[in-house]
């Protein structure tokens, strides 16, 4: 069966926004779809195609689309959409437009399972122009709302100048991995991280300097972790950072990494700026999830051993276990 799309019975309105969002036709089932839908382009939409599953799976793993339109060789099977799905999720998730024979309208719920979770709709292959241009409207705008509320949540859980965890939000992240740890006796690292006198770097300068070495710092930080590992800002020149499946050694090494690092960053912000050092202090503390008995245990061991750190002179880690009782 051809696709045969009515023309609309006004002018195509265009896109809101300043560019015209990227869409992939997966025509794989070859009836035209890309022909058919040429006057959409002026409205604003921006196609280009692919014609079987092999070259979709090449541009999805070359490109990044805002929306997929597919109109599948085998419309009753799912192993197809799956493919295209998976390749098709990035953050957000690619919406998708389905296209649906008219002659087997119950074909589409073959693949409503594998497209749970997922922003999709579902039309006619004879559906009209305009309605094409309604539902990539709708799903465009469906998309759109999802990276402004991904954004709100980021904010609200990341520090606007360092992009790490706000405290809280780590607190909760550090309760999750030492539970994890208690119950399945995991290695877990605390490194609770404080500037060596930092206060005076506000005193004789300005806040914007202060702002720039504590980015420069977080970066560092940044650059330092694993996928698994977690940072955060727990206070105006204090960092913390959680090490999952890391132990003593491991964990000293890191130390040992960050202590230096920290302090290569020391001189001038910025071209105007005096030179001046940056140095750190860290406390650390480790547990293999069977020796303390609660994660406040864990963190109030990694402030003792950051208290001996800075009363050393700073610019080095401590573990709390290397203490002399």
């Amino acid at each position: 069966m051809s696709l045969v799309l009515c023309n609309p019975p006004a002018p195509l309105q265009r896109v809101p926004g300043s560019e015209s969002p990227m869409i992939l036709i997966c025509d794989h089932h070859g009836n035209g779809l890309v022909k058919a839908l040429r006057p959409l382009r002026e409205a604003g939409y921006d196609f280009t195609a692919s014609k079987n599953l092999r070259d979709s799976r090449d541009r999805l793993q070359e490109e990044r689309f805002e929306l997929l339109i597919i109109d599948p060789l085998a419309r009753a099977g799912t192993a197809e959409i799956e493919e295209l799905v998976r390749l098709g999720n990035h953050a957000p998730r690619t919406p998708i437009l389905l296209i649906s024979d008219p002659e087997d309208p119950a074909a589409i719920l073959h693949c409503s399972s594998i497209l749970t979770g997922q922003v999709w709709d579902v039309i006619r292959a004879d559906a009209p122009l305009e309605e094409f241009r309604l539902r990539l409207q709708h799903l465009l705008r469906q998309r759109t709302q999802i990276i402004e509320l991904q954004d709100l949540r980021y904010r609200a859980s990341h520090d606007d100048l360092t992009e790490l965890l706000r405290p809280l939000y780590f607190q909760a992240r550090l309760s999750e991995h030492y539970s994890a740890s208690e119950r399945h006796g995991l290695d877990l690292a605390l490194l609770l991280i404080d500037l060596d006198r930092f206060g005076q770097v506000n005193k004789l300068f300005d806040h914007t300097t202060g702002d720039r070495v504590l980015s420069s710092v977080a970066r560092v930080i940044q650059g330092s972790l694993r996928i698994e590992d977690v940072a955060g800002r727990i206070g105006g020149d204090e960092f913390a950072i959680l090490l999952p499946y890391t132990t003593a050694p491991e964990a000293a090494s890191t130390v040992r990494r960050l202590c230096q690092t920290i302090a290569s960053i020391a001189g001038p912000q910025s071209g105007s700026d005096p030179e001046f050092p940056v140095s750190a202090s860290i406390g650390f503390e480790t547990t293999t999830g069977k020796d303390l008995k609660s994660v406040e245990e864990l963190r109030s061991h990694a402030e003792y051993a950051l208290q001996r750190a800075k009363r050393a002179g700073g610019n080095q880690g401590v573990y709390f276990r290397s203490r002399t009782n």
